[in-house]
Order: structure tokens, then C-alpha cells, then sequence
């Protein structure tokens, strides 16, 4: 599989949202990556329905939804009519995982598990033929611009490793700090699905940046 682009809408300029969702519309960008913060899992305050239900209207292609708040659960059916087709929770925030990841695919969404920096691979050994996504963090979640975490490589590799063994066909994504310096590492490691913000809409062109990482 040829690997997917997620431009993260957190590094959008809001007061132009309209146009930013039409130029991932028109590039080569696969999805639409949906940042959700509440100010406690992580000390940032993104944005919530009300926005999530804007982008849905006029994105044509898939919104990846990252979860990144406590108590996931109590919101599952919400970001599923609000338009989420990827819902992403994090290991950290979960009790029960298991149940969060079935109550996720049995409202008809895909459902993703994200790991921390410091939280390793092997925790998800008895989940991860359930789940269609693996997010790695290669920053500390919370703000963009932050700077590459190179140990992501490693538990990109481990995380391989660990899908093929198990026949599970749960893709990798990696968020932070993702550009041209190492994009192409990422890949190369096993990452199927790149994550960038800051990178792509702090371009001068922001379709060509698209183009050149969906190249690699």
C-alpha cells in the first residue's frame, strides 16, 4: 500500500478554514487529521463539535479523528454524529480498552489506539488484531511545532513487527514533528500513514508540499 497523507487541521489558520479544508480537498492529501484536546490529558484546548461538523460538511475525503482527552467514552456516539470516520483514543486515558475499541467499530467507524513517546509497543499485544489503527506519538501530545522524537523509529520498527506476527491489518500512523528531514525514514520503518501540520501549512506551497511527501 502506496502510504497516506493526514494534514492536520490544528496548524489550519481558522479564520481561513473554508479555504484550508478546499486545498486539502483539491491536493493529493488522503485525510483530514482532527486534533482534539480538553486541556487535562494534554495541556492545550483545541476544538470540538461544533467545528468537527463544519469540516465534515464540505471535506470530501476521510476525517481521522484524534482523541486526545480523558474519558473518551463518554463522547464515542458524539464524534461518531459529528462526522468521524477514524476515531482514535488513546492507551493512556482507557480502563477498558477493549470495550472502547468494539463500542468505537460497532457504531461503524474505524478505531485507532495512539501510544504516547514513553509508553512501548508491546501493550497493545493483546489488542492489536482488533484495531485498524496504531498512532505513534513522535512528539509530546498537545502542540504543534514541537520537535521530532527520533526513538519513534524504533517503536515504528517493534510495532511492525508485532502486526505481522499477528496477521493483524492495523495501519501505522505517526503524528509530531513529521517533515522532509524524515518522512522518508518513517515510511521505511513501516509507517503507512504521515501526519503533518506545521509543515505542510507553514509552506509557501502547501499542495506542492503534499505532493512532494506523498512522493516519497
Amino acid at each position: 500500500m502506496k502510504h497516506l497523507i493526514s494534514p492536520s487541521l490544528l496548524s489550519a489558520d481558522f479564520g481561513n478554514l473554508q479555504r484550508d479544508i478546499e486545498m486539502i480537498n483539491n491536493s493529493e492529501a488522503d485525510w483530514f487529521h482532527l486534533d482534539i484536546m480538553d486541556g487535562i490529558f494534554v495541556p492545550n484546548i483545541s476544538f470540538g463539535f461544533p467545528i468537527i461538523k463544519h469540516i465534515k460538511k464540505h471535506a470530501k475525503k476521510t476525517l481521522d479523528v484524534h482523541l486526545m482527552i480523558i474519558d473518551p467514552d463518554r463522547y464515542i456516539e458524539q464524534f461518531q454524529k459529528a462526522g468521524a470516520d477514524i476515531l482514535t483514543v488513546h492507551y493512556e486515558t482507557c480502563n477498558h480498552l477493549h470495550r472502547t475499541v468494539q463500542n468505537i467499530k460497532s457504531l461503524g467507524m474505524k478505531a485507532g489506539v495512539s501510544l504516547n513517546p514513553h509508553t512501548p509497543v508491546h501493550l497493545l499485544e493483546d489488542i492489536i488484531t482488533d484495531l485498524d489503527l496504531v498512532l505513534i506519538m513522535s512528539v509530546n501530545p498537545g502542540f504543534g511545532g514541537q520537535k521530532f522524537i527520533p526513538n519513534a523509529l524504533d517503536k515504528i520498527k517493534k510495532l511492525k513487527k508485532l502486526i505481522i506476527e499477528t496477521k493483524s491489518n492495523a495501519l501505522i500512523e505517526v503524528d509530531g514533528g513529521v517533515d522532509n528531514t524524515n518522512a522518508k525514514l518513517l515510511i521505511d520503518a513501516g509507517c503507512d500513514v504521515l501526519v503533518a501540520g506545521n509543515y505542510i501549512f507553514g509552506s509557501s506551497d502547501q499542495i506542492k508540499t503534499i505532493s512532494e511527501l506523498k512522493l516519497l
